[in-house]
Order: structure tokens, then sequence, then C-alpha cells
């Protein structure tokens, strides 16, 4: 048969065509799948109303409502918003004919007709002057499925802990807050929820004061945005997304069988401040599990972020395009991850169980001016409202005990409904369509079978192998049957050492390319992140082919391959006693692709393995004319010259391998030699392997060793769909997630070498499967992939890192000294951008512009100060008189010592604000504000090193705060003979207007294209006074 009839019989040879082409389109036919998945989002439905009671359009439109202007917590414009979602809460329940009730501020029944049977009696919800709690249980019977709460009167004291001090031994004095709310609470009543207003008697500490039934499902999202964005996905998509739960809720026929507490709670922005006020209010015993909806980005895919168990996470998993890896939430378990959700509340505080979907890119736009309606889409809002659709059905109809809690754990969390315990998920999405849920026991109990189990089982196969003599891997040689002196040299060695070396230079070039591009361009990835891949991919790939292909050129082994997938099986195994640690000590399941990485090289190298069983036994393969050895003669001392060669003919006689001589014939016969085969018997003996076209008729590939020809030639197919196409999968989902949250970052403050390592790494990860099968390549892709890495990397050295759409984040401030009118401005951010920015800002001209390292703030960041444009936010100066002049009025405090004691009481109040805050230059102890609810044990008022700073939240403007402080007595101190001194400082965050913050719209106006200004503490504006007590 013809060579070429055989390359076409044999399509899946192990040979360089099949295995270029197969492992090459086998790559594209996935990662582009994966790629498409992770760039775009799927489309909302063609029809705008998929479900009764969900309308996208609808949403949309409320959507452009709530973003149309800044609404922080302290700007007039959040008021806007809060009563208008309470208009829209009350249109909707009226629009699907419910009966409903408000509590609160103005507490109210409303008796809707539908279908024209009246659904509730009319109740008046006055006071009631009743002998008992339980009397006014009993008689107070929820007539209305919808309880509105206008929660108006929870306020909340906490505090938290400042940084680690040097010795990492004891934090440094903290902050503490006193915060009061203005949430929306909507609670729709389960079929099976207790038929009574249990929260009625909430100044009672009777039972009567706590939920009876199992509990139901909070659903959460925050209605305030920052001062410097407009809050379309943080977190307006979630806000328009509770709105269509409760119209889809509320909807005939479709009253959930637990009860749902969706919750628009106001201050997430500054502290969390909304979800810790819920905490206050009774509703919050109810719930037993929650679902919060965030943003961290500004559009894609709604991500889930993080859970507390497995048994929530699989209502998640239902859901028609589920997204995310548990990895993520490692990164916020272990503090890899600094920002927070309102989930830490719900979770750590509550002791709920629940889910955390957000969404987290293009980081960029976080907090800025394009987190706006124009920037997301209805394919984005689609796939959160249709998550959250599915996540609430599935746990509202859930009536099993597996949220169920124990009677301690009830009294443990304030008699609220207990949650019970979960367990450890691991969990990941595959191409956003389907969602792979595991247990972590189980998980490690799979780890550690694996980790025993494999290496015994070829470590059995490999004894197996030797008794049979067939045990090919790091042998030299073998006796032949008929003699103890004549041997076959196997070459089982070769191979050994080359993975290894091409490892080592290839993941060498990568890392070294992550360290030149931080110090050469360290923000190209913040743009042009598939350069940074494609660079790394494509330069470990070349090296990678190029010793290993370079090595089977000069020394072919048949166990290349083998060895290949020895060394990855020995790399994953040291990885996997890690993981397995880290699921059994630490909890951590984000390692769960080091397992699958494992097991499928586990089964790729036991495939190798048994593919010796095909063999004869070593020492046969003198009969098919393996190089064959015989001793000789050397009692004499010398050498001896070498026997000619012989092979078997296919008579069975031998040929002999003489020729007659022409004057191409080589001066010494028998001694022609070549890398390919050139053989030593050890005594001074050399021979030829046999002719080429007896290798090929004994289809060895190449040079390669004779007794490869007994190996079959398909299986390194199955052993490439082993090994390469789900850990391709899971590690190029984690590494483009991975990828996507941290590449833009480094205008944070955090590492810029970070996402160049990672990248880096999982590179590595993403090509390591091909390492078996590359010595098969042809140049061309190789020679491909060197133009793209010559071409990626002159862009990533010599390209500007930022664009109008990928903008680079600077952080605004002003402060006002409001005794001596001194009005400083500062934009903070990287050098050395930052300055050439605030050069192209006009009121810093001609100024001696101050950059130094923002200590206090943002890490690793710079901050630039200069004399800025005064700001107007208080209205009414004197008539001629200039803002400096009266900025006194601004804000008005009175501290007064308390004779003899370590204490003081400090009055203030700003003009158009209602946020302060007092900053101490030395802590204090123990403080309390007028008409603050009783601490609980939930909260403490300061943390046990003190507190520097008290901030002052007010749901009312221009209320006076009044503020009792208490502070320690120093060492070989008296009371009353220490003081402390500081500054009262009050906020303004409110732009809606231009002019107010005119230093802030000139930089809105005059900074680059490439340029985004956020803000850099909770008010763009800050004006202060000094005291003294």
């Amino acid at each position: 048969m013809s060579p070429i009839k055989s390359k076409l019989l044999m399509p899946f040879a192990f040979t360089s065509l099949p295995v270029t082409i197969i492992t090459t389109l086998t790559y594209l036919a996935l990662l582009i799948p994966i790629i498409v998945v992770h760039v775009t989002v799927p489309p909302a439905p063609s029809n705008p109303t998929p479900a009764k009671g969900i309308n996208v359009t609808e949403a949309w439109a409320d959507l452009e409502e709530i973003t149309n202007g800044y609404h922080p917590y302290n700007s007039r414009r959040n008021d806007e918003v809060r009563d208008w979602l309470l208009q829209k809460i009350g249109w909707t329940l009226e629009r699907n004919g419910i009966a409903w009730s408000t509590e609160g501020a103005e507490s109210k029944v409303y008796n809707i007709y539908h279908n024209n049977s009246q659904l509730s009696e009319p109740e008046s919800n006055g006071p009631e002057e009743i002998g008992s709690y339980g009397e006014l249980r009993r008689r107070r019977r929820l007539s209305s499925l919808v309880t509105v709460f206008n929660d108006m009167q929870s306020n909340v004291t906490f505090s938290s802990n400042g940084i680690l001090s040097t010795s990492g031994r004891s934090h440094e004095p903290g902050q503490s807050v006193f915060f009061e709310g203005t949430n929306i609470i909507v609670y729709i009543k389960g079929s099976e929820d207790d038929d009574v207003a249990w929260w009625a008697a909430r100044k009672s500490l009777a039972p009567e004061a706590y939920p009876n039934g199992r509990g139901g499902i909070l659903v959460n999202a925050h209605y305030d945005s920052v001062s410097s964005g407009f809050g379309a996905t943080d977190d307006g998509i979630g806000v328009v997304t509770i709105l269509q739960l409760i119209k889809y809720f509320t909807s005939a026929g479709q009253q959930p069988k637990k009860g749902i507490v969706l919750l628009l709670n106001n201050g997430e922005e500054d502290f969390l401040n909304g979800a810790r006020a819920f905490t206050q209010h009774p509703i919050s015993r109810f719930a037993h599990t929650f679902l919060n909806l965030e943003g961290a980005g500004a559009g894609g895919r709604a991500t889930l972020f993080r859970s507390t168990d497995t048994e929530v996470t699989r209502y998640y998993g239902k859901s028609t395009h589920p997204f995310g890896a548990c990895i993520s939430g490692d990164g916020f378990k272990r503090g890899l991850v600094r920002s927070q959700t309102d989930y830490v509340v719900f979770n750590g505080e509550l002791g709920l169980r629940g889910l955390d979907v957000a969404f987290m890119e293009p980081r960029q736009r976080y907090h800025t001016t394009e987190d706006d309606v124009k920037h997301t889409s209805k394919d984005s809002l689609w796939h959160m409202l249709s998550a959250s659709l599915t996540t609430v059905k599935g746990l509202s109809s859930d009536t099993s005990s597996t949220f169920d809690g124990t009677e301690t754990d009830r009294i443990k969390h304030d008699e609220k409904v207990a949650a019970g315990h979960g367990s450890d998920g691991v969990w990941f999405d595959l191409f956003g369509q389907g969602f792979i849920i595991f247990e972590l026991h189980t998980f490690f109990a799979w780890s550690l079978t694996l980790l025993i189990a494999s290496p015994l089982i070829l470590i059995g196969v490999a004894v197996i192998l030797i008794n049979r003599n067939k045990m090919y891997l790091f042998s030299r040689k073998a006796y032949t049957p008929d003699s103890d002196e004549e041997y076959v040299s196997i070459r089982g060695w070769r191979g050994l050492f080359r993975f290894p070396l091409a490892f080592i230079l290839a993941s060498a070039a990568v890392v070294a390319l992550a360290f030149l591009l931080r110090k050469t361009n360290p923000f190209i990835i913040y743009s042009s992140p598939w350069a940074v891949w494609s660079m790394m991919l494509s330069i470990w790939f070349g090296i990678s082919w190029f010793v290993l292909r370079g090595a089977n050129a000069v020394r072919p082994s048949a166990l290349h391959r083998t060895y290949v997938f020895l060394w990855i099986y020995l790399i994953f195994w040291i990885f996997l006693v890690i993981d397995t640690v880290f699921e059994d000590r630490l909890h951590i399941a984000g390692g769960y692709f080091l397992v699958f990485y494992f097991a499928a090289a586990d089964l790729a190298l036991t495939v190798s393995f048994l593919e010796f069983f095909l063999l004869p036994p070593k020492g046969e393969h003198i009969k098919v004319g393996e190089d064959h050895h015989t001793p000789q003669s050397s009692r004499s001392g010398s050498a001896q010259p070498p026997e000619p060669v012989a092979v078997n003919g296919t008579d069975g006689t031998q040929e002999d391998t003489e020729e007659q001589a022409t004057e191409s014939t080589p001066l010494f016969r028998g001694r022609r030699r070549t890398f390919a085969n050139y053989r030593s018997s050890g005594e001074g003996t050399v021979e030829e392997d046999s002719s080429l076209s007896d290798r090929k008729t004994a289809g060895v590939y190449g040079d390669e060793q004779l007794w490869s020809a007994s190996l079959p030639k398909w299986t390194w197919l199955i052993q490439f769909l082993l090994i390469a196409p789900f850990p391709l999968i899971l590690v190029s989902q984690i590494g483009l997630l991975f990828i996507s949250a941290i590449s833009q970052t480094g205008a944070d403050g955090s590492s810029l070498l970070l996402p160049y390592l990672v990248t880096s790494i999982f590179s590595v990860l993403i090509l390591l499967p091909l390492t078996p099968f590359l010595h098969r390549f042809t140049y061309h892709i190789p020679f491909f992939l060197f133009l793209v890495f010559t071409g990626t990397l002159i862009y990533n050295l010599i390209a500007f890192p930022f664009s109008d759409n990928n903008r680079l984040k600077v952080y605004f401030a002003q402060t006002v000294n409001l005794e001596t009118g001194t009005n400083n401005v500062s934009l903070t951010g990287m050098q050395p951008y930052v300055r050439e920015i605030v050069d192209s800002i006009p009121s810093s001209a001609g100024q001696t512009i101050d950059c130094s390292e923002d200590l206090r703030g943002k890490a690793g960041l710079q901050k630039c100060i200069w004399h800025g444009i005064a700001p107007n936010v208080v209205p009414a100066y004197p008539s001629g008189v200039p803002p400096e002049r009266g900025y006194t009025h601004w804000l008005d405090f009175n501290a007064t010592r308390t004779k003899g004691k370590n204490e003081a009481t400090i009055q203030l109040v700003g003009r158009n604000t209602r946020a302060c805050k007092i900053m101490f230059n030395d802590p204090i102890a123990d403080f309390r504000v007028e008409g603050a609810a009783d601490t609980t044990d939930m909260y403490t008022p300061v943390p046990v090193e003190g507190s520097r700073e008290i901030r002052l939240w007010r749901r009312e403007w221009e209320k006076p705060w009044n503020v009792w402080v208490r502070w320690s007595i120093g060492n070989e101190a008296e009371v009353g003979e220490e003081g402390r001194d500081g500054t009262v400082v009050c906020l303004w965050s409110d732009v809606n207007e231009k002019g107010l913050i005119p230093a802030w719209d000139e930089a809105h106006r005059f900074v680059p294209v490439w340029v985004g200004v956020t803000k850099l503490t909770d008010g763009l504006v800050e004006g202060s006074k000094t005291f003294m007590l």
C-alpha cells in the first residue's frame, strides 16, 4: 500500500498532520465559545412580558427614572427616588388588585376589590389600648397579603476596626457610625406563613413579638448611588428587579408558599449603613435565606459572587444562564477582595444563608458617570432579573426542612427564625448554560481518594508490567530470550527530561514578560487584556514547541508522550495535596479545577501504561530488527572491529549487509553515525539502526524505537480528549473571570503586577494539555504564533493604555477649612498620569502642585493638591460677601467638657446637609448620640482599640446632633486631667445642579477623554472646624 493511501486510511494516527489539525480545531472549538460567553450577554426575550407579572420594557423605563440624576444618601434627589419608589409600589399593588397595608410614617390599610370579590375587610391601624401583647397579636390578624414598611424609625450605632498595627497583632483605632435609616420594606405573605402581624408587638419582649413560622426569603438591593455615578448597575438594576418581583408575586395565582421580604435599603455606599439599619427592624427576624443584588461594574452578566452553602446555591443553578465560580467567594473569604456588599451583614450579623449576585465588569465604569443606562443594556437587566426570579421562586417554594434551624440557633440570634446550617459548596458554570454543584465535603472525599488511590493503582499496573517484562519506561536494555550476553537497546530513558526543560524555559518567559510589562507599561492590561493574553499564550506555546520538537528531532523517542503525562501527573499530584489541605482546613473550594486537572492527567497516564500491555516482552524485539548487541572479545585489552550488522530477512534468514563498493561507499563501513541511529554496546562496539524503509514498513514513526511499531496509533486521541477539553474549559473560564475582576483594579491602588502574573499562570494551565503532543506539530502554527507574539509584544510595550472606552479612574475631593477659608482640591491617582491630568485643569495653572502618596486613602496612589474654585454647596451668602468669607456659617458646633470627668458633649449641625463626622486626634472609648436606639449584642459602638472618628447620618436635613463622648484615662493620669481635640466636619455630595461644586464641574469638563472622575470619600466637599476639650 502506498504511503499516501496509508495516511488517508489513518486520519487519527499519531502523526504531524492529524495531531496539528485535531488539537488546533479542538482548542478553537472550545475557546471561541468560552470567549463569546464571557464578552456577551444572553439577549433579553423579544416578548417584553416573558412571564405573567414580568415586563422588561417597564423595568427598563423604571431604571431610566431612577438613574435620572445622582442620588447618594446625602442628596435631595435621594429623597425624590425614595418617594417615587413608594408610589411605584403602591401603583403596582393597586394594579394587581391586592389588599395591602403600610406600616411606618403613616399606617394605612388599602382594600382592593378583585374579580368582584373583596379580598379583605377594612381594619383600622390606629392606636389600640390592649392589656397584653398576646391579645394584640390575636386581634391583629393580617387583613392584607402585602405589608409595606415605610421605615422612618430604625437607627443603628456600630463600629469597625482600624487597620492592622505595624506589629500585626492588633488594630489601630477604628471608626464609629450612627445612622438613621430610610429603608423601604415590602412583605409578601406566604400561603404557609403565620397569619398574624407579629411585628405589631415589637416593643414587647414577650414571645408574641417574634415570628412563629418557618421563615421566608429576603431579597435586597440598595437605591442610593454614589455621588459620582448614576447607579444604573450599582444598584438600579437590582432595584427594578425587586419592583418586578413585587409585581410577579402579587399577580393572581402566584402567591408564594413562603413569605418574601423585599428590601430597598438606603445607604449601602457608606459603610453598608442601610443593611445594618434593617437589622434593627422587627421584620429582619423573619427571613432565613437571602438574595443580595449588587453591582461592582457597569454591565455584562450578573455574576454569582459568593454563596453561603450548597443548598441555597442549587436554586440559583436552575436559572437559564447561570454565571460564576466559587473561586470568587474564596477571594472574599480570604480577604483578597477588599470591598464588601450587604451580604456580610445578612450572613455575618443576621446569620442568614444566601447568595451575592452582582455585575462585575467593566470595572473602570464603576462609580463613574458611565454607570448609566447608556452603558448597560436590557440584556444585562434581564440576566439579573431572570436569575433572581428563578432563585426566589425556588426558595419560596421549598417547604422541606433544609433551611430549618434549631431552638438553640433561634435563641442565639435573638429569637429570629433560625436558618440552620448548610454545607460548603463547590460550584461553577459551564458556558453560561449549565451549573455544576458539589458539596465540599463530598469533593474533599473525592480529592482524598484520588490522592491516595491513584498512585497505588498506577504502581500496581507498573508492577504487573515489570513482572511481564513490559515496563519500557526507565529501561536502557533488555537481554534476548536465547542469551544472557546478547541484549536489545530499549532507549527507555530517552524523553524523560525534555518536558521539565521546556516547561521551565516557557514558564520563565511568561513570568519575565509579566515583570517587563509591570515596569514598562503597567496599565496596558487595563484596556487591552486580549493583547496580553495573546502574547503570553503565543510565547509559551512557541518556546515549548521549539524545545520539545527540537529534542525529538535530535533524539526521537516513542516514550515522549508518556513521560510528559507522568510529569504533569506528578505536578498536579503535588497541587492536589495542597488543595486537599485547603479544602479540609480552610474550607477553600476554589481549587476544584486542580482536582479535575489531576483526574484527567491520571486517566491519560493510565492509558499510556495500558499501551505497554500491547508490546511484546522486552528482549524479543531482536526478532523485529531492534539494535542487537553482542559482547566483543577483549582479553587482549584492545578494541575489536565491529561485526557486520544483521537484520532479519523476510524469509527468516539473515541478510548479509555487505554490498559492492562504489565511489559513494563510506570509507569506514558500518561506522556512519547520526543522532538518530548512533548506538554503543558499552563495549566499544557501535552499530546502526535498520534502514528507513524497514522502519516505515514496521510502522515506526521517524527514527523512534523500533519496538514502538507495536503501539496503537490512535490512543493519543483518547488521551487528548481526556486531558484537554474539560480542564481547558474550567481553566479558561476561571482565568477570564479572574482577569476581568482584577485587570482594572490598579487604578484603585491594587497590585499592578498581579494581573500579569495571573495571566501568565493561566496561560500555562491552558496550554499544558498540549505538551504531550507538541513534538508532532508542524511548524505552521508555531510560526503563526511567533508573528502574533511579535506584534502583541510591541503593542503591549508602546501602546497608550487608556481610551475613552477604557478610562483611567482618578479620585476627586475638595476640602474647606471653614475657619481660615483655605480651599483645596485634590485628584488622587497613578503617576505619572495624575500629574498630567491635574495640569489639564485650568484652576491648577501657575500653582505649585503638591503630589504625595495618599497614606490615609488609596494605597500606592499619589494625591495632588491645589487651591481650587470655591464651592457653593450652602446657599444664601450675605450680599456682596465672597464665598470664602461666608464659610463659617456652613457648620455650627458647641463642644462642652464635663467638669472633672473624661467626658464631653458635642452639638453640631451643618447647613444643607445630613452627613457630618467628628474626628479625634486621640481615640475615644465610648459615645452615644441623642435619640439613638439601645445597642444590642450585634454591634458595639466603639471597637476595643477605640475610635478616632464618629460618622453621623440623619434622615432629616439640617437637624442637629447631640453627641456624648468618653475617653479612657491615660497612663499616670487622673480622671479629668486629659482632654481631647480634633475637628468637626460636614459633607456635601449633591452635584445634580451645575455650579454647586464648580471644581467638580471643571474637572469633568477639562480632564482628557481617557480619564474618568469618581469620588474619593463619602463627601465631594468636606468643610471642617477644629475643637479642643
